[in-house]
């Protein structure tokens, strides 16, 4: 069976640094943090107390009252940025056959913050579960984004959700690309959403010596490649593609910004958090893009890494990178967007895809912002502080999650 080609007829994203597609790319241009004390709840005894917030969120710009009161924060996330996506890909709503329009939208997390506040309700009140919400549950389980999405717009083609930690969103476009290829469906909203910048979201990671401590100075706290990066900061948000076969986004004379031309999942099999020493299980997921796209490594242009700031990872997708891409390595462009966003865990890898997408059409690359100090095992050009317009024909977009999960996409310029 041939292949259906892919393409990218939408894009939204909702992020520390703004609330809008266009917002979030001026504000990586100017290289912004978003990160800030926190100001979700009381930090002042946990070891981290910032994080990238997003600012001025207004959930009634596309909720009711009700359905607000009715949806944890990472679904209200979920619904603006498909809703923006959709008005961006001008999808004809009432032509459009929603039998074959499909939602795939992941979340690392879910709903942790509903979790947070009925565990608080039921101890508050002596422990009588009679005062449990029936939302409970539909409001807390992460395949509600999707379904809640469906059930808005009426699309009755393949919809759950994926889960693999911080390759979260990078498996939804995957899965998306595959189902669109292979024709079960023609158009896929696809994406991640995250929002857990809550006391047992901070608590965990911070047990676990994940996070940086910067309360000093957390904007240059999220610091990619650097040699005293610390651990990551937690950020919050989502993105939302809207993928399309290239015969139907033809036929209804869509714009196209990229073409989705490859991906490739690989497992280290290896540690529940530590990427494999040896970064061979990222490199794979390279490879394995490449191939799937037709691309060689002369082809690529960028990297978006996945770039925590964190001593393990960095160092390892540097290696990763040098494996697959040889010499060449020292010439390509790498950064990390994480470093303005802070990590969005689930939605990191569809808000850094839209990143990606959006430096092939501008062909200007997003720095790394706050890289001052090199380290030897770091030694690639991370784009340091500042962009760099040059021309990019085709990026890889790299994410990886606790569990080994490794994902990487290959998007190209688009040719008729």
């Amino acid at each position: 069976m041939q292949r259906r080609r892919v393409v990218v007829t939408g894009m939204a994203a909702l992020t520390p640094i703004g609330n809008t597609m266009g917002d979030f790319w001026n504000a990586m241009m100017e290289g912004k943090s978003g990160a800030g004390p926190i100001t979700y709840f009381d930090a002042s005894d946990f070891a981290t107390r910032f994080a990238c917030e997003v600012k001025n969120f207004d959930p009634l710009l596309y909720l009711s009252r009700k359905e607000v009161r009715r949806m944890d924060l990472f679904t209200q996330y979920a619904i603006a940025v498909a809703a923006m996506a959709l008005e961006d890909a001008a999808l004809n709503l009432d032509t459009v056959n929603k039998d074959r329009v499909g939602v795939i939208f992941g979340s690392g997390i879910g709903g942790m913050w509903t979790y947070h506040r009925e565990q608080e309700k039921l101890y508050e009140r002596g422990g009588n579960p009679r005062f449990i919400s029936p939302f409970f549950i539909p409001m807390m389980i992460l395949d509600i984004a999707a379904g809640h999405i469906a059930i808005r717009y009426q699309f009755r083609g393949p919809n759950y959700a994926t889960v693999s930690a911080c390759a979260t969103s990078a498996h939804a476009l995957a899965d998306a690309k595959m189902l669109i290829e292979r024709g079960a469906a023609d158009v896929i909203v696809a994406g991640g959403s995250e929002a857990v910048i809550c006391p047992m979201g901070v608590g965990g990671f911070n047990a676990m010596k994940a996070l940086s401590t910067r309360n000093d100075d957390p904007q240059k706290a999220s610091r990619p490649f650097d040699a005293e990066r610390d651990g990551f900061v937690m950020g919050e948000g989502a993105a939302a593609l809207i993928l399309e076969s290239y015969e139907h986004a033809m036929d209804r004379g869509a714009k196209i910004y990229a073409e989705f031309a490859g991906f490739g999942l690989t497992d280290d099999a290896y540690h529940i958090t530590q990427p494999i020493e040896d970064g061979s299980g990222a490199a794979r997921a390279m490879q394995i893009a490449l191939e799937d796209a037709g691309l060689t490594p002369n082809d690529i242009d960028y990297i978006n890494a996945h770039g925590t700031s964190t001593k393990y990872n960095d160092a390892t997708e540097t290696k990763a990178i040098k494996t697959v891409f040889g010499e060449r390595a020292y010439q390509i462009p790498v950064s990390s967007t994480k470093s303005m966003t802070g990590h969005l865990l689930g939605a990191a890898g569809a808000v850094e895809a839209v990143a990606t997408i959006l430096a092939i059409v501008k062909d200007k690359i997003p720095p790394t912002i706050n890289y001052e100090h090199p380290d030897p095992e770091c030694d690639l050009f991370y784009v340091p502080n500042v962009p760099v317009e040059r021309p990019v024909r085709a990026a890889l977009s790299n994410a990886f999650g606790f569990g080994g999960h490794n994902a990487t996409l290959c998007f190209k310029k688009f040719e008729e």
